[in-house]
Formats: C-alpha cells, structure tokens, sequence
C-alpha cells in the first residue's frame, strides 16, 4: 500500500501524519460527542471533493488542529491538492485528541511540518518482524508471495503463511506468538512497527478514565488482507473507557489517580470533554467515497469490540477511510476484516503489562 506515515513527538503531546498517494478516495464518521476536526464536513458521501491529500492525528484538541495547517502548507508548496483557477488547495483532515498539552503547548503548525518531513512507507505491521528471506512491495501493500499468503475465506493465514489472524486480530502462531489472555503479543516477539506506541498523536494519550484513573493509551497499529486488498488501521486511542482484549478483558492496567482539581468528584464530570479516540482505516481496495463511509463505519464496529464504553458523549471518537488502490475485493468482506484490524489497533495502542 503506498502510504507515508510520519510523527513528530514532543512533552506529552504529538502529531501523526498520514499521506496516501494522489488520487486517494476519502470519506468518515464521527460518533462521539465532542468532537475536534477539521475539513470533516467535506468527507460526508453527498458533498463534491473526495480526494484527500492528507490526514493529521494530533494532541492538543482544537488548539492541536493547528498541526494540519502546516502539513497543507507544506502541500500546497509542492502543487499537490484540488485544482481549482488560483491553483491547487491541499485537502487536509485534522483530527485531534484531548492531553495534557491543552495546559501546555499544544502542537503547531511546525509540528505538523515537522511530522509530514518524518513520513516514511509503511512496512507490513501484524507479523514478526522482516527476515532476511522477507520483501515488501509497497506499491501493493503486500510481502511477496513466498513471504505471505493468506485465506481470507476462513480469516487465517494458509498453513506456509505468515499474517494475521483475523478471527481473533492477532498475528497467526508462526509469526507472533500472542497472549490471548491480555491480548498482547508475547515476550521475546515484535508484532507491530516501530511507528507504534506512546509516539506522534499518541504521547500523551489515556484510557480508563470512567473509572476515575488515567492509564496509559497510545498509537496502534494493524494490518489485514482481503484477497489481492489489504487493510491497515491507524488508531490514537485516548478514551473515557477501557481497552478490551478479544475475551472482553480489561487490558489497561490501574493508572494515576484523576486530580482532585479542577474536576474531582466522579465520573463523567471528571472526564469530560478530556478523551477522543481517532483513526485512520485505509485500503488499497478499489473503494466509491459512499464505499469510504461504510467502511469508516466498520471502523466504528471495532472500537465497540475494543473500547467500553465507546463512542460516550465524552469522547469524540471519529474515523476516516482511505481508498489508495486498484485491488479488487468484495466491500462486505472488506468492512469485516476492517473491523477486525480497527479492533487489534486499538489494542495494540495499550503498553504491554511489564513481567
């Protein structure tokens, strides 16, 4: 899949960029009730643009949507946008989250610059990681065929295959050995990218607020496939709720006490306004704009499978769905599989429990 992904990281707080290629169909969806985005209107199915240039995750909330004015800058600085008489206007979706920068200093326009000038191709996340046997072309999003082959009729990797699990989410046994219990890769394995963790968007991130604590959240990331299409899911996972694992077990560990000012009493006054997570579902499926929004809202389908409660009147949970490609795949088996991928993000977003 020709994607960019780029962070720029600062003191609890940061920025994440994503950058399809030309051409990219878009469209999304919020379900949380405090939102902070930018340009989302645009992605509704009946409205005229469904190109995007760029999306960017950010802290900061609203103050953070700043960083996606520097990435457009930066765009327009190179001709890339939609070409109107004046010239091209890079069509850029912001989306942020609530953390602690809000007090701070929240991201700038140079940070975003800063996040786009980092992005690099996205390798294949969800597995062990490259082997010397191992390559990845990347204008199909997909290892080569020695590497990794998969049944997308039963979700499970072909038995000489190495991928994702997608009745579970999880990377199949011969790639990463996973934890089912805590929904963590296994000690000793690497089942997602460097580009993951407490990084970009996801530095000052957390979860588990409904229960007056703030546990460490993240940026996750996780890769599928549906047929010759794969399926990549960006999330920045800071919600009022807990992250499940796919028995329904709470993954975040206890966190820090939630300050006795300017909040204090008890949920939900403690939390409000002060959670969001977003994501970034892209394929390289051949996808309509109307196509796009079903497959947001398949996104949405796994933050219910991975968050509780999801999509509060506290959070301003939203998704945005990128077609990149030409693949051929059916949308229903696509829309399930970006659920399953949404979902193991979500949960690859939570710091594994130490030993």
């Amino acid at each position: 899949m020709q994607l960019r992904i780029g962070h720029w990281t600062g003191d609890g707080t940061g920025v994440t960029v994503i950058v399809p290629p030309p051409g990219t169909i878009g469209s999304g969806e919020v379900r949380g009730g405090a939102p902070a985005t930018r340009e989302f209107a645009l992605l509704d199915p009946t409205r005229l643009v469904d190109r995007i240039d760029a999306v960017v995750l950010s802290g900061g909330s609203a103050l953070g949507l700043a960083a996606a004015d520097g990435v457009a800058r930066v765009l327009w600085e190179q001709g890339r946008g939609f070409v109107t008489p004046a010239g091209p206007v890079p069509i850029v979706i912001g989306m942020s989250i609530f953390d602690p920068s809000v007090a701070t200093a929240p991201p700038t326009a140079a940070d975003g610059r800063a996040a786009l000038e980092a992005a690099a191709p996205v390798p294949r996340v969800g597995r062990a990681v490259p082997r010397a046997a191992d390559t990845t072309d990347l204008t199909r999003g997909h290892a080569a065929p020695e590497a990794v082959t998969t049944d997308l009729t039963r979700g499970h990797a072909a038995p000489e295959a190495v991928t994702t699990d997608l009745t579970s989410g999880h990377a199949a046994p011969e790639a990463v050995t996973t934890d089912l219990t805590s929904g963590h890769a296994a000690a000793g394995t690497a089942a997602i990218d460097l580009l993951s963790g407490r990084v970009g968007a996801g530095a000052g991130a957390t979860v588990g607020k409904w229960r007056g604590s703030f546990s460490p959240g993240g940026l996750g990331i996780a890769h599928g496939s549906v047929g010759d299409a794969s399926v990549l899911a960006v999330a920045v996972v800071n919600a009022w709720g807990d992250v499940l694992g796919p028995g329904g077990e709470v993954l975040n560990p206890p966190g820090e006490a939630l300050p006795a000012t300017p909040f204090g009493a008890s949920p939900p006054a403690a939390p409000s306004g002060t959670n969001t997570t977003i994501a970034v579902i892209a394929t390289d499926a051949r996808l309509t704009k109307t196509d796009c929004f079903l497959l947001a809202q398949s996104g949405h389908t796994g933050f219910a499978r991975a968050l509780h409660p999801a999509h509060s009147r506290y959070d301003g949970d939203a998704v945005v769905a990128l077609s990149t490609g030409d693949a051929e795949a059916d949308l229903d088996l696509l829309r399930a599989t970006a659920a399953e991928v949404m979902a193991d993000a979500i949960r690859r977003a939570i710091p594994a429990p130490g030993p």
